[in-house]
């Protein structure tokens, strides 16, 4: 079947006027009816076009480098390529995926913090000289391993979101960043640039402005050192919306403009990672299994109305879970509940429900507490925003990863072309079956063979 993340092919659907991800999705659960009941994944590629064009459009002194460990779909990689963003890779199996999508080598970073030597060694092969590093000891097997590299010393930054300290794991502090410059001014590895990163979790956008000043600083004394230092790298933690970006550029724009003016010649860059592919896919899972516990079993406090409280709770386990589409639950990252896909009246009763896993492992709950009518064992449930940390899970038993049908309107189409992306260049790709782009009412939603 075509379509899976780990497969080379896949098809895309090219829809009309009128047709919408609703329909879909619908499509899907119809022939699934008719066959073993898989969790699916519909990935609309228009959305990562519109995020990519917000991005031009508001961080415009900014390339985006789109950080590979979110998603590592083929599509979603192509794409990105065909319209011009860089790529950050942790791992020779991410740096080898996008090199297959014909990215040239210096358009991506190895920005893992913690590389195993045969991944750096591979670097320097594919001719990736651009590494992040904070600590000497990552130095040192840089020098042994890759001595062309041209590194990013990414600095700590301290963040603070409502009642907690996110600090940073990893980073230099400025006084080591010295220290790091003279070792690597001793080995002959060359420091080009500063990382740093601030979580999407943090509000105060006065981070932003003392990271710059920070990194102002380390470029200073990789001057005094006579590094050419041209790359500031301002990292992730961008959560997708256009007021976080606007926000985010406006309390950098100033100190950009002093400390890293367009005529510096230091190129500014950033690796967005959700941003790009959260929105984008939609996961449909079905509900295998149910369990009726009375209220007094139910482990969530009892936040419905009073005259709920009699009612009894539903455990629902699904054909999917956190080791596999849900990984980021592990991450320690909400789930939103999902929608129910099926008709139901507004008076239709709500009951406390869970949702579990396939894995019957106390690790496996997906959502924890929420509202539903009581469901059926055969139904369908829809979760947004399940682009992002959802790709890489593994197979457990007899549950495999849930296969990815794309789609793109006609509309969304027409605009990438505009933009430039065209069938000569590298979207090429995507036409593994031309025939699908065909706009008659018999076409319009084609799945994967």
């Amino acid at each position: 079947m075509k379509g899976f993340v780990d497969e080379p092919n896949y098809t895309i659907d090219l829809l009309e006027d009128g047709t919408t991800l609703g329909d879909v999705i619908d499509n899907h659960i119809c022939e699934q009816a008719l066959a073993e009941k898989n969790a699916f994944f519909v990935a609309d590629l228009g959305d990562i076009v519109k995020k990519y064009t917000l991005w031009q459009n508001v961080m415009t002194q900014i390339k985006p480098f789109y950080a590979v460990k979110f998603n590592n779909s083929q599509a979603v990689i192509e794409i990105l390529a065909a319209l011009g963003a860089g790529f950050a890779c942790t791992n020779k199996s991410e740096v080898a995926l996008v090199l297959s999508c014909g990215v040239a080598p210096e358009n991506i970073l190895f920005t893992s913090l913690c590389k195993q030597l045969s991944h750096v060694t591979n670097a320097a092969k594919n001719g990736i000289d651009i590494l992040v590093c904070d600590n000497e000891t990552e130095l040192r097997k840089i020098a042994r391993c890759h001595p062309n590299a041209r590194l990013l010393l990414q600095i700590a930054t301290e963040t603070h979101s409502e009642g907690e300290e996110m600090s940073m794991a990893f980073g230099s502090t400025l006084k080591n960043c010295r220290h790091l410059m003279e070792s690597a001014k001793e080995r002959g590895v060359q420091v080009v640039g500063v990382k740093f990163h601030i979580s999407s979790s943090c509000k105060d956008m006065q981070a932003y402005t003392h990271a710059l000043s920070d990194a102002r600083c380390v470029f200073d004394m990789g001057e005094e050192f006579g590094f050419n230092m041209n790359i500031l790298d301002i990292g992730g933690g961008f959560c997708g919306s256009e007021a976080q970006l606007e926000e985010i550029y406006r309390s950098m724009r100033p100190l950009l403009d002093v400390y890293f003016p367009p005529e510096s010649g230091v190129s500014v860059i950033a690796e967005p990672g959700s941003y790009y592919v959260a929105s984008s896919f939609t996961l449909a899972v079905n509900i295998i299994a149910k369990k009726v516990v009375a209220r007094d079993q139910y482990d969530h406090p009892l936040d419905v109305e009073p005259s709920l409280n009699d009612e009894p709770a539903f455990v629902y386990y699904m054909n999917d879970g956190v080791y596999g589409s849900f990984a980021s639950k592990l991450l320690e990252k909400a789930i939103a509940a999902p929608s129910v896909h099926k008709k139901s009246s507004k008076e239709e009763p709500v009951f406390a429900s869970s949702l579990w896993g396939p894995s019957c492992d106390g690790l496996d709950q997906v959502v924890e507490h929420c509202l539903l009518p009581e469901l059926e064992v055969g139904d369908w449930v829809i979760f947004n925003n399940m682009g992002a940390n959802a790709m890489g899970g593994q197979s457990i038993g007899d549950f495999q990863k849930p296969p990815i049908y794309y789609l793109i309107s006609a509309c969304d189409w027409y605009e990438m072309q505009d933009a430039g992306v065209t069938l000569e260049s590298a979207m090429k790709n995507f036409l593994a079956i031309p025939s699908c782009f065909q706009l008659g009412q018999e076409d319009r939603i084609s799945a994967p063979a």
